[in-house]
């Protein structure tokens, strides 16, 4: 040994290599949809009077009859769809 590797303690043993850092797993929030009443949902979701059903096609009266709450069938003609649409809303539009 040296000189100067005696005057700084001799050799030392290598530190240990630190350990990996552990891996941190994902953080996954949960979206929890609050229920709604039956009341907001008609508040949400108004019967808008200004709709003309016959100018939609078959697809566009099928989704605005879903958000209406009613499941409308294309495979019916567009005049059944529309009457079931106007008796379900209770209105002749």
């Amino acid at each position: 040994m040296s000189r100067f590797g005696s005057m700084i303690g001799g050799q030392k043993t290598p530190a240990p290599a630190p350990a990996p850092a552990p891996i941190a797993e994902p953080i996954v929030e949960e979206v929890v949809e609050e229920p709604t009443s039956e009341e907001e949902v008609v508040e949400l979701l108004p019967y808008e009077s200004d709709v003309s059903f016959h100018d939609m096609t078959k697809k566009e009266l099928e989704e605005y009859g879903r958000t209406v709450g009613i499941e409308l069938d294309r495979r019916r003609s567009k005049e059944n769809m529309i009457q079931e649409l106007e008796d379900y809303l209770g209105s002749d539009s």
